[in-house]
């Protein structure tokens, strides 16, 4: 994908990210449950899946099997998986544009000076008023804007758009499109948005590698690439 489908891509799903914020449910990957357990009970134990299904079941005792009346810890409100790709990705960005915008915005017009006469220098400081009030100027105080202006932002100046700007270089625009192509991973990688494939330790009977094939919201399938066998949560279904 390009530098302006990623950034198009973190301005659309960021809303997405900050709506599952507060979802319950853990998301991993591979994805825990009964195509872990089947592919756990051969020979060959995952000692990855069996060390997360460890953890999922501490978590599930500790905090869902309980009243949450109880004194004690409950339930985390927030998918800390979530707020942690939300909080990389604000940074990247914000930082990335504070970094462009220092080279390729150009300063403010200055106001007219007070030997000028009086209608060309109330001309020249209008002007000037406006030049510096321009909302598609980076402004590296104040209030932090929320991460699809700034994905936005970044995008305006790929693409060239006029402003008080001049055009990214070529490191300036390889920076963007490093930065927004990982920013846009994580983001889809959050939301299971997008195709995952991971070749699991273990091995099938026949000794073949075992891929796991998921994301883009689709129950997870294992195969392996030497036999051809092929699993889903509910097992076994082709050899």
């Amino acid at each position: 994908m390009t530098t302006t489908t990623h950034l198009r891509t973190i301005a659309l799903h960021l809303t997405d990210l900050r709506d599952a914020l507060a979802t319950t449910g853990l998301a991993t990957w591979p994805p825990a449950g009964r195509m872990s357990d089947y592919l756990s009970a051969l020979d060959r134990a995952d000692e990855q899946l069996v060390e997360a299904a460890r953890w999922q079941a501490a978590y599930a005792r500790q905090y869902l099997d309980r009243d949450p009346s109880q004194v004690g810890e409950t339930r985390p409100p927030l998918r800390i998986a979530i707020l942690d790709t939300m909080r990389v990705v604000e940074a990247a960005l914000h930082d990335t544009a504070d970094q462009i915008a220092s080279s390729v915005q150009r300063p403010a017009m200055r106001p007219a000076p007070a030997t000028w006469p009086t209608a060309d220098r109330e001309r020249r400081n209008a002007l000037a008023r406006a030049d510096a009030a321009d909302p598609r100027r980076w402004r590296w105080t104040g209030r932090r804007r929320p991460v699809p202006y700034t994905a936005l932002w970044l995008l305006a100046r790929v693409e060239n758009q006029p402003g008080p700007f001049r055009g990214l270089t070529v490191p300036e625009a390889e920076q963007v499109g490093v930065v927004s192509a990982g920013a846009a991973e994580r983001v889809e990688r959050a939301l299971d948005i997008t195709a995952q494939k991971r070749t699991l330790a273990q091995r099938c009977p026949c000794g073949g590698e075992i891929d796991m094939h998921g994301g883009e919201g689709r129950p997870p399938v294992a195969h392996c690439a030497e036999c051809g066998r092929i699993w889903t949560e509910d097992g076994l279904i082709a050899t």
